[in-house]
């Protein structure tokens, strides 16, 4: 995934909770999408799904609607709606807004306690 994004970048995650810092490189990008193999077993299977990409009047610029899909420890599945804004040049993404509604990600995840958790612990 970071291969997609320039050396450069300016990714954000405006809806993140907790807030989360810009992502202004590639090496930051790796690291974010880097999940350690103990963990990475631990969380629900995700794919993505119900992509659709909008052209804008800006030629570097798209919006991208798409969906994660968990699949639950119980075979269920949770669809997780997101829509991510890009500007990429030369071939690369530079630019992201990526809006990800939290509630239900931490809820596909089997997490909601620690979000009540980390919501209770920036109320203070």
């Amino acid at each position: 995934m970071p291969d997609l994004y320039g050396e450069v970048t300016d990714v954000r995650h405006p809806m993140a909770t907790p807030e989360s810092k810009p992502l202004t490189s590639r090496r930051a990008l790796q690291g974010h999408f880097t999940v350690p193999p103990e963990v990475r077993e631990s969380l629900p299977k995700r794919r993505v799904a119900d992509v659709v990409v909008h052209e804008t009047t800006d030629p570097e610029v798209i919006v991208a609607e798409f969906a994660y899909e968990f699949t639950l420890p119980d075979d269920s599945m949770a669809k997780v709606p997101c829509v991510f804004v890009m500007r990429v040049r030369d071939g690369q993404i530079i630019e992201s807004r990526d809006y990800i509604d939290p509630i239900r990600t931490y809820s596909a995840r089997g997490e909601l306690d620690q979000l009540i958790t980390l919501l209770r612990a920036n109320r203070s």
